[in-house]
């Protein structure tokens, strides 16, 4: 390997962990599906778990499970939390995976 392209194979080996992970939690359909539904905006519990066809709590572990993980983040206005993607590079990811597959 050239010394020119070491910086590039040491940062692909450094990020294959966390670039692993994150396949791993798009790998479930409920996950994808819900992070399919905020691409493009940010949505509530019920819409989420309307979209997805699963109960309320279910649709709170798992929204609770991706936002331990950094997938999602919130914010809570009045009654309603607000879930969005927590990270624009995985928006980007998303826009690539329903452009190929969609």
């Amino acid at each position: 390997m050239s010394s020119a392209s070491e910086p590039t194979a040491r940062a692909i080996l450094q990020n294959c962990d966390d670039v692993s992970q994150l396949l791993k939690s798009l790998a479930h359909p409920v996950r994808l599906k819900i992070l399919c539904r905020l691409m493009r905006s940010e949505r509530t519990v019920n819409d989420l778990t309307e979209f997805c066809g699963i109960s309320q709590s279910a649709m709170s572990q798992f929204l609770g499970r991706m936002k331990d993980e950094g997938i999602v983040s919130s914010r809570r206005e009045h009654y309603f939390v607000y879930y969005r993607v927590a990270d624009a590079k995985l928006v980007d990811l998303l826009g690539a995976i329903r452009q190929i597959y969609c």
